[in-house]
């Protein structure tokens, strides 16, 4: 028996939540969100289409109850608001610090063993705050960026590519942002064939370029956040944890000297299984890939910096 708990059912909770359904990756799914009725009525919304589907999931809405979360071995924490016009990065910071931290209090409250994945932006910052905050042990929080950018990453190779995308790998590090992510071009591959030998410099470099405003392109497109591949990235993570896959990716996690870097959540590549990050997989980066590694981490420290002027941590 298996137990996922997905914290805000907006449209990245709630894809999330369908895709976990359909795939049956859990047995049960709680949807949980402080608006009345909203969880309820997605929850019912997806399980509503189990026999069209024909999935075994348990999937159940509710409104602010967190005993309903009891024993969940993983949880999604989306929580949080969007920066509003007129609102500084320091606003959002604090105003999402504390969503968060309240959040994860209720939340380990009931689950004290939970596997923590933190969604809510800004990422790293937030992944940062529940390491720093929680007395969890690192390896049970984990921060998505990295699978969301090098899922876009990949998507844009195969385009220009014209193949695909199961055909490609690819990794984007670094921290979560337009201009702090990091596709790794060096190491990407179609078939074991490094894609710097299949594409011409400029058309690489464009894929790296469309990839950093993957998310900022889709909100001028859509009016609002992406919720489709974000809410797959979750669900993606979530199945690697609950089914031990030992799969290495791109995650925030609590780094302690490595990637020469300390007491920051950034993205690089672990190990993912059922104890949550399980292992550090050390890339040998270049010095350009090294330069632009530290100038992430600079931008990050930044934001993290406003938690520690605000007095949410000491």
């Amino acid at each position: 028996m298996t137990k996922v708990t997905i914290v805000g059912a907006g449209n990245v909770g709630a894809t999330c939540a369908n895709i976990l359904t359909i795939s049956d990756a859990a047995s049960e799914i709680v949807l949980i969100d402080i608006k009345p009725g909203y969880a309820e009525g997605k929850a019912l919304d997806i399980m509503q289409s189990q026999p069209t589907r024909c999935f075994g999931c348990k999937l159940i809405g509710v409104t602010s109850d967190y005993s309903k979360t009891a024993n969940s071995d993983v949880v999604v924490i989306t929580s949080g608001l969007p920066r509003k016009p007129g609102m500084t990065r320091e606003d959002l910071i604090g105003v999402n610090a504390g969503i968060v931290k309240e959040v994860v209090s209720n939340v380990l409250e009931y689950s004290p063993n939970a596997i923590l994945i933190i969604i809510s932006n800004p990422m790293d910052t937030m992944t940062y705050l529940t390491c720093k905050t929680s007395n969890l042990p690192k390896n049970r929080v984990i921060g998505f960026g990295g699978v969301l950018d090098s899922s876009r990453f990949v998507y844009y190779l195969s385009q220009a590519l014209n193949t695909n995308a199961s055909n490609i790998d690819g990794m984007v590090i670094g921290g979560h942002g337009d201009t702090t992510m990091i596709p790794l071009k060096r190491l990407a591959h179609c078939k074991g064939v490094s894609v710097s030998e299949l594409l011409q410099e400029d058309k690489l470099n464009q894929v790296v370029a469309d990839t950093m405003v993957g998310g900022a392109t889709l909100t001028k497109l859509l009016g609002t956040s992406a919720w489709m591949a974000p809410g797959s990235a979750a669900a993606f993570m979530v199945k690697a944890i609950l089914h031990d896959e030992q799969r290495v990716i791109p995650c925030s996690v609590y780094l302690e000297g490595e990637y020469g870097q300390n007491d920051i959540c950034l993205g690089v590549p672990v190990k993912i299984g059922k104890n949550g990050w399980e292992s550090i997989v050390n890339l040998k980066l270049d010095e350009e890939e090294k330069a632009l590694f530290e100038k992430s981490a600079a931008a990050v420290r930044t934001m993290n910096n406003v938690l520690h002027d605000m007095k949410i941590i000491e």
